[in-house]
């Protein structure tokens, strides 16, 4: 059976070492070897966990996240609510949860969207949406999203988008590849060089060109038509300089050229880059903020402490776990450089995860920012 480490083999034979961005594109998404196309790699059972996998309560304030927006908007109809990325459906079946008890009307006045490349993750969509009592689409491209008034959340997905990367030398940036070393296996170098090793006072700089036009083109849109956006993930605010690049694997980080299409690539978001992107679409940015901050100031203590009241002596433990790991700061001695939501199945994510929003400059501060 043809491997997708055959078929990267054979393109850089036929057409020499590819750039990074090239190779993390055909792990992630070539239509049938790449690791989202073929795989649900969610869960316990699977590579990693993300938030909405760690509790119900992370999507439940997602939604009334949605729902103050909705109601800032003036809660017109015809909104969409979409979620790009949207993993099981986990977070969306909890957001729609939240919202039929705390604004039921806005169910009647917006429509579900969800943009998902994979076939596999749909139909576990479409299982955990299947009694959300609201209409629900789904879509191959986020611009067959983005009609109207939109609302939009994204967790864990600026991190999986291919980036460039280059050597910065004083003599100029040099694109980093994957090739072949002597011994046919696969290796990282530079464009022109036989070698992998960096130049005095060279450092790797990351350039996510394909974030840049997604927040390009969802700010663009939230510009002109209306609406907010939402986009939680691991990063930090400032500096493009670093090799982040990293491959995780039932909840272990692992050589990113092992097993390509097999496990999950992963760089850290620039946000600050992020940012001035959106500033420069026209919207009205606020803040950037931790996860942690995020969520207590939507009410994640609250919430907590309601289904602790009503929970088993047992369950309570759990939920003080959940709200310790999406609040908490990494786990004292883990390896948690790269992204501690995947990696690392006990590190806390409230620190190193983060939250920026943005909306159309018509609308009022944005719940969860309101001090930022």
């Amino acid at each position: 059976m043809r491997t997708l480490r055959d078929e990267i083999v054979a393109e850089i034979e036929l057409d020499g070492p590819m750039p990074v961005e090239r190779y993390m594109a055909l792990c992630l998404g070539h239509p049938k070897l790449g690791y989202y196309t073929a795989r649900d790699p969610f869960g316990v059972d699977g590579d990693f966990i993300t938030a909405p996998e760690i509790s119900q309560m992370f999507g439940e304030l997602i939604g009334l996240w949605a729902a103050q927006a909705w109601i800032g908007m003036g809660g017109q109809p015809g909104v969409g609510l979409v979620e790009i990325g949207p993993g099981r459906g986990t977070l969306m079946a909890d957001a729609l949860r939240a919202i039929r008890q705390a604004v039921p009307e806005m169910l009647k006045a917006v429509d579900v969207r969800m943009v998902e490349t994979s076939a596999v993750l749909r139909v576990r969509q479409q299982s955990a949406l299947r009694n959300a009592q609201v209409a629900a689409a789904w879509h191959g491209d986020v611009a067959d999203a983005l009609r109207g008034p939109v609302i939009i959340v994204a967790n864990e997905l600026l991190d999986a988008l291919p980036v460039r990367q280059f050597l910065r030398t004083p003599q100029g940036d040099v694109r980093r590849v994957v090739g072949l070393d002597d011994d046919g296996e696969l290796a990282f170098g530079f464009a022109g060089t036989a070698t992998n090793a960096r130049l005095p006072g060279a450092t790797i700089i990351e350039e996510p060109y394909a974030a840049d036009a997604l927040i390009a083109r969802t700010a663009s849109h939230v510009a002109q038509h209306g609406g907010a956006a939402l986009f939680i993930d691991y990063g930090e605010e400032h500096g493009d300089a670093g090799d982040t690049l990293q491959a995780v694997s039932r909840h272990r980080h692992v050589d990113p050229l092992r097993d390509p299409g097999l496990a999950d690539l992963t760089t850290q978001v620039r946000f600050g880059r992020a940012m001035k992107v959106a500033r420069a679409n026209g919207v009205k940015v606020h803040g950037l903020v931790t996860q942690a901050t995020f969520l207590m100031r939507l009410g994640l203590a609250e919430r907590a402490a309601a289904l602790k009241r009503n929970a088993p002596s047992g369950r309570t433990m759990e939920i003080d776990a959940a709200v310790a790991r999406l609040t908490g700061a990494e786990a004292a001695g883990q390896d948690v450089t790269g992204e501690g939501g995947r990696g690392q199945p006990g590190a806390g994510m409230g620190a190193l995860f983060k939250v920026m929003c943005f909306s159309h400059p018509s609308l009022p501060a944005m719940p969860g920012f309101e001090s930022a």
